[in-house]
């Protein structure tokens, strides 16, 4: 598990790297602490895969790993990109560490070497390294890290940290190095029990296999039931045991008219454990045609109770609705008893409906002779197959010509099976995706009397046994002993100790999770039990294993949860052949403690784009209530205890309260200039103040008091640091500038001094320094003028970095809070020391002051990244015939079009406030009409939940129908190239009351400048709440 606070520490090293002394010796501190077990997964956040085809660069991760041809593709051109800089000595000593440095974004193990774990914390800029491994990179090629980082974000960002480091093997491996020694690289790769199974699904030491689930639909009443349409809108219906049907569209929202509404109708009660009910409907598998369904509920006539075979057609005026009043009676069987209903109806592959009625209800089937179950004269207690097509005209259903009872004296003609007792959840397979081995199979969980629950595998003219078996067992010996039972024994049959009541599943033929094709998964009602089922398809036996919830490092992944209500009701596939299964903390109709529940593997998935969809629209009347999980998100669970350091000794600590920490407030200081002489005008005068900052440091609290000036040329700075470590004192002399100079004072018990001197840089360190006998002397020379040239001729100018895979490169927020990490090698004793350094980056023959124009032409291989700005969006085009778009556009600030005015000139007024297009944002930016920012917690600023500008205020935007192009469209205004993922729910944070919903059913198609631009609803109008802001990771 990751911790969060090690995540700060490469983003104090960037932003104040003229404290290396310092802030080096806290990441020695922070890095060491241990990781626990780290789990496979991506940059993305998402499990590893296999590629659809082979990797040719990153070949050792071509069976697992998580580059797709695509990106291994990109990490050979950047390897390239870099090796250019190297004579042949160098190609053949630093080759090898390039690339396999490059080469572990394509680990499976990726995001722990980068400390990537948690989706919502900074990442490191490079692979941990461990120890050996990276003293070795030291050793012989040791300046080749600045050409790895400019990869990552122009020499600008990381020159004074490379300057720093690059001749101390100790600050260089504290820089690289990742402590948990199991999983650095390249000990990853060679770990046994890491890598035994990889790829496969995960199990415990008990063999029970570990899977994780997502939360997708929750507030219903005993939910029996969930299908789809097999139409391309991906939408699927779910059935509550009172008597409606509700309409879940592909996104999770769920339309607020029911589409179907038969609660006075059913006969059901709120007793916990009534069996009556709603219990199943289907949909013909020529539904967008044929536009019928069919529903199985429990009805009473004339204080009569029966089962009920209804057919319904599709509303002519909604798609998402029955006509309530073309109900048509298919079939009715009268209930002796108020149990053992059964309440299954499906289609199968050859297009006839199946019906599963139970055998009547008490103990033992005791009607009759031999039961119901066993009487062919009776539909109780059997499996019926129908036809229900071309049956406008004639009676409700046909008998198909192949019935296995068709002929027979006094036995019903509809009979398909019989010898069952009550079974509740019946799947059909839909066969290898690859093969199409096992289609058409029917499965059935049939529950059991006293002893046992069985699966069984339905086939046309089956005898399964009730009441003469139970299970393998014999539950009536006088019948059991009948030679003529000639019985069909079941897949599976397991005792009461696992359960008590089966609950039937499905066969995985879904796309996203390639481990589980194949297996039948299904469950327990009582027991609350997942459980499956392999077939050996050599010997055709099944082999069962147990399913249990992975534990938070396992399912630590976004929106993953690893915990479900006892009650499985019934288990369900949606339209790509993805599994689900209905449980309930509450067995009650009138309960609302029903939630759907997704399965997830998190040891593999697909590869990317191969299990994308597109669903279809869905014209939809009345409103749409957008789902809000309740679930706790395993991501978000926080750790109840600390690691402790591998490597490092500890105070021991008390487990008494403290009183509450006072928070550090950060104020982010600007980033190190160089002087620029500007040719067009003279600089401005400049203004001297003064800031004084307080850092008091101990091992309790850090509070950090900051006043910021006015912007100026030129500025005084005086801090005094309290800290607990020794520390020597050190003048130093740097030629004199106009940027910020500041003064630094530090106490400690220390009276060293070192004269003033100009620091020396890494070329003037190295020259001083015998160089490592292995290092080859061309690679040195021609590393060093690569890395001087190409530093000489960049600007370090105020940007931000560049980011990689959505995360940021360890920059702090403008402000924010944390706590202080006290290092247990820092001694307590005061010191003191003066220290006086320019604000400024070093003025050195590596790192020379220039002028505003480059004297040296840049390679070709190289290009700086450029400076963000707020993108400034284009006005919309006006339609003067719409008094609504007219409306709004006057409401945005901008001026609508009139007829006659084509060549009048529009002033703006002068003075403050002038025009409603722009306003000023922080540091007097103007911000137009349709600017975004991103909003976080942590102050990131790649991710966030999205905000958007219009007259004059900020205001969010919901998640409706909001996808990865508008995503897109909101990151590239950033300065971003695309979105990595669009968050929703509120999951990157909810803005509070006081912030006003502004956009809602936005939906770009990518190119779009602005979301104003996109198709959406009215500025200000929406049906959402703020805990459906939309969030955007970008990248």
């Amino acid at each position: 598990m990751t911790l969060q606070t090690c995540n700060l520490v490469p983003q104090c090293i960037l932003q104040h790297t003229f404290f290396p002394h310092l802030l080096l010796s806290v990441l020695l501190l922070l890095l060491q602490a241990w990781w626990g077990s780290c789990h496979p997964q991506c940059l993305d956040y998402k499990p590893p895969f296999e590629p659809r085809q082979p990797l040719v660069f990153c070949k050792e991760y071509s069976k697992f790993g998580c580059c797709d041809l695509e990106e291994d593709r990109k990490i050979s051109v950047r390897f390239y990109n870099i090796m250019e800089n190297f004579d042949s000595s160098g190609y053949v000593s630093c080759g090898k560490y390039i690339r396999s440095i490059l080469c572990q974004e394509c680990s499976p193990y990726a995001a722990h070497l980068y400390d990537a774990e948690d989706a919502n914390t900074p990442m490191r800029v490079l692979p941990g390294l461990c120890g050996d491994y990276c003293s070795e990179y030291w050793h012989q090629c040791r300046y080749t890290l600045s050409l790895l980082l400019e990869d990552i974000g122009g020499p600008q960002q990381f020159a004074n940290l490379t300057a720093t480091i690059e001749e101390d093997r100790r600050k260089f491996c504290d820089f690289l190095e990742l402590k948990d020694k199991q999983y650095c690289y390249p000990n990853v790769l060679t770990n046994a029990e890491l890598n035994a199974n990889l790829g496969s699904v995960r199990e415990n030491p008990k063999g029970c296999m570990e899977l994780c689930l997502e939360e997708v639909a929750n507030g219903l009443r005993n939910p029996v039931a969930m299908i789809h349409a097999d139409d391309g809108t991906h939408r699927f219906f779910v059935a509550e045991q009172l008597g409606y049907v509700w309409v879940y569209l592909a996104n999770g929202s769920r339309i607020d008219r029911p589409f179907l509404n038969l609660t006075r109708a059913v006969l059901t009660s709120p007793w916990a454990g009534d069996e009556r009910g709603f219990l199943c409907i289907a949909l013909h598998p020529r539904f967008t045609t044929v536009r019928k369904a069919y529903v199985y509920y429990s009805v009473s006539v004339k204080r009569e109770e029966r089962i009920r075979i209804s057919e319904f057609t599709l509303s002519t005026y909604d798609d998402n609705q029955l006509d309530h009043s073309s109900e048509r009676t298919i079939l009715e069987v009268v209930e002796p008893a108020s149990n053992h209903n059964g309440g299954q109806l499906l289609f199968g592959h050859d297009g006839y409906l199946y019906i599963f009625i139970g055998d009547g209800g008490r103990a033992g089937d005791p009607f009759g002779e031999f039961g119901n179950s066993q009487n062919k004269s009776t539909l109780l207690g059997k499996v019926l197959r129908i036809d229900v097509d071309n049956n406008d005209d004639g009676a409700p259903y046909s008998i198909p010509s192949d019935n296995p009872f068709l002929g027979e004296n006094e036995a019903r003609p509809e009979i398909y099976a019989y010898g069952v007792r009550n079974m509740w959840r019946c799947c059909i397979d839909r066969g290898d995706p690859a093969t199409g081995r096992g289609r058409g199979r029917m499965f059935c969980g049939d529950v059991g009397q006293n002893k046992y629950e069985e699966v069984d595998l339905i086939v046309k003219g089956g005898n399964y046994g009730w009441r003469a078996k139970e299970g393998f067992s014999c539950y009536d010996r006088k019948l059991c002993q009948n030679s003529s039972l000639d019985d069909i024994l079941p897949i599976f049959a397991y005792p009461h100790k696992l359960g008590k009541s089966v609950t039937g599943g499905y066969i995985y033929r879904g796309c996203e999770m390639p481990n589980l094709n194949g297996l039948y998964i299904f469950g327990d009602f009582m027991s609350g039990r997942l459980m499956s089922l392999k077939e050996d398809v050599t010997t055709g036996e099944w082999q069962y294993n147990e399913i249990c919830m992975g534990t938070d490092q396992t399912c630590r992944f976004p929106r993953l949860i690893n915990s479900y209500y006892k009650y499985i009701i019934s288990f369900a596939e949606d339209e790509a052949g993805e599994l689900y299964f209905l449980a309930t903390g509450a067995p009650s109709a009138a309960a609302r403690a029903g939630v759907v529940f997704k399965f997830v593997d998190p040891s593999r998935r697909a590869p990317p784009g191969k299990c994308s969809i597109k669903p279809s629209h869905v014209k939809i009347k009345g409103k749409l209530i957008h789902f809000h999980p309740k679930e706790e998100f395993v991501i978000n669970k926080k750790p109840t205890t600390t690691p402790v350091p591998t490597t490092m000794t500890r105070q021991t600590t008390t487990t008494t309260k403290k009183p509450p920490r006072k928070p550090m407030i950060i104020i982010k200081p600007p980033m190190p200039t160089r002087k620029t002489i500007r040719k067009t005008q003279p600089p401005p005068p400049s203004t001297a103040t003064t800031r004084k900052t307080t850092f008091q440091t101990t091992r309790k609290t850090t509070t950090r008091k900051t006043t910021l000036p006015p912007s100026t040329t030129a500025t005084t700075r005086k801090t005094a640091l309290q800290t607990t470590r020794k520390t020597t004192t050190r003048k130093t002399t740097l030629p004199p500038t106009t940027a910020t100079i500041k003064a630094t004072v530090i106490k400690t018990t220390s009276a060293t001094t070192i004269k003033p001197t100009t620091l020396p840089t890494t070329v003037q360190m190295a020259m001083a320094t015998t160089p490592a006998p292995t290092t080859p002397t061309g690679y040195r020379t021609t590393v060093m003028t690569a890395v001087s040239s190409r530093i000489a001729q960049t600007p370090i100018i105020t940007t931000r970095p560049t980011r990689r895979h959505g995360r940021p490169l360890h920059y702090p927020p403008s402000s924010t809070t944390s706590k202080l990490l006290t290092s247990p090698l820092l001694p307590r004793s005061p010191s003191t020391t003066s220290l006086k350094r320019s604000q400024m980056a070093l003025t050195s023959t590596r790192y020379p002051e220039r002028g505003g124009a480059l004297t040296t032409p840049r390679p070709p291989y190289w290009s700086q990244k450029p400076t963000m700005s707020p993108y400034k969006t284009q006005r919309q085009p006006i339609n003067a015939t719409l008094p609504k778009v007219q409306e709004e556009k006057r409401w945005l600030g901008e001026r609508p079009e009139i007829a006659g005015e084509g060549n009048q000139v529009y002033k703006r007024p002068r003075g403050r406030g002038r025009g409603h297009i722009y306003n000023r944002g922080r540091g007097g930016r103007r911000l137009r009409v349709g600017s975004v920012r991103l909003v976080s917690a942590g102050g990131l600023r790649d991710r966030g939940r999205v905000e958007i500008f219009i007259r004059g205020e900020w205001g969010t935007v919901c998640d409706d129908l909001f996808t990865s192009k508008a995503g897109t469209v909101v990151c590239r205004q950033l300065g971003f190239t695309t979105a990595l993922a669009v968050v929703k729910r509120a999951a990157l944070g909810a803005a509070d009351s006081s912030v006003r919903i502004l956009l809602d059913d936005v939906e770009c198609e990518g190119g779009e400048k602005s979301l104003l631009e996109c198709k959406r609803s009215r500025v200000g109008k929406h049906n959402c709440s703020h805990g459906e802001d939309v969030g955007v990771i970008c990248r």
